[in-house]
């Protein structure tokens, strides 16, 4: 399999920061969605690459590994082990010398001492050890709609169908773990996990405030001052609401349990306030103007 340079995939330098990390990655993985890109298997491809790199890259121990053996960072842990028998044969007067004639800590052949480690060389026969597959993380965009009751979706991650069921009440950036649906394991080994985060953007309509929804509402100023009915409209359908005659600006109302359900929790929904801002007619008629006026006299 061919290397592939994660700074690359990011568009990252090496000295990039976590944050700048993290922004690249949400960008990339972004462009190449397969959502946004259906029947494109070269954005699937760069989509996997992303998650890849992000998995690596994200984690500081892993990109430490990354960057110090590069393509072969999984097995760093047995080159190290066998860095420090040959130290200590050499300490003891074994002699033996390591890969490049300089031992592993002076500058060796990793990729010598990897492939007959695991696979290809004769050293390597039935010396394979199994490693656990990659963590990936992927992202999935929902709207405040979609988070109203829990449903199934199937997603494709890395080319494959994964069915699964989003909780009601799922919050952005909240992160859940689809086990064994990561990287596949080498010789027989689990898989690794899969993380989806998932992405709410603003609704236009309502704030959200954990389980609990905030709209504003205009009143005209008839039925501010005298009173009457209006329609208003939820995340569940439109609802009526009285009017108490001279309600001001900036009342609020609590119309209980027109909330999101609270997560895991369908039963039990968050409250919706309305906030009434009350409209000043900009262009009055000559009687309006003559009415008002003697309202103001009285």
């Amino acid at each position: 399999m061919a290397f592939i340079d994660y700074y690359k995939i990011l568009g990252v330098d090496k000295s990039a920061s976590e944050k700048d990390i993290k922004n690249a990655y949400r960008k990339t993985a972004r462009k190449h969605h397969p959502d946004l890109n259906p029947n494109n298997p070269e954005a699937e491809k760069l989509f996997k690459e992303a998650n890849e790199a992000n998995e690596v890259l994200s984690d500081p121990e892993k990109r430490k590994k990354y960057d110090k053996y590069g393509e072969n960072w999984q097995h760093s842990e047995a080159y190290e082990q066998q860095a420090r028998q040959q130290s200590q044969q050499r300490s003891y007067g074994g002699g033996q010398q390591g890969f490049g004639g300089g031992g592993f800590g002076g500058g060796g052949d990793f990729s010598e001492f990897f492939t007959s480690m695991f696979g290809g060389g004769p050293a390597g026969s039935g010396r394979q050890q199994k490693y656990r597959g990659q963590d990936m993380n992927a992202q999935l965009q929902l709207n405040l709609r979609d988070v109203m009751e829990s449903k199934k979706q199937t997603i494709t991650v890395n080319g494959k169908n994964i069915r699964l069921t989003i909780p009601a009440g799922i919050e952005n950036g909240q992160t859940i773990k689809i086990a064994g649906h990561g990287g596949a394991g080498g010789n027989g080994a689990p898989a690794g996990d899969l993380y989806l985060e998932f992405s709410i953007p603003e609704d236009p309509e309502f704030k959200r405030v954990g389980s609990d929804l905030y709209k504003n509402i205009s009143l005209d100023l008839y039925t501010a001052v005298l009173g009457g009915e209006i329609t208003a409209d939820t995340l569940t359908g439109k609802v009526k609401l009285k009017v108490a005659p001279g309600t001001q600006t900036n009342t609020k109302v609590k119309l209980k349990g027109k909330g999101v359900p609270k997560y895991k929790k369908d039963d039990q929904l968050g409250d919706l306030y309305l906030t009434y801002t009350i409209q000043i007619p900009t262009s009055l008629t000559d009687k309006q103007k003559e009415l008002f006026e003697e309202l103001a006299k009285s």
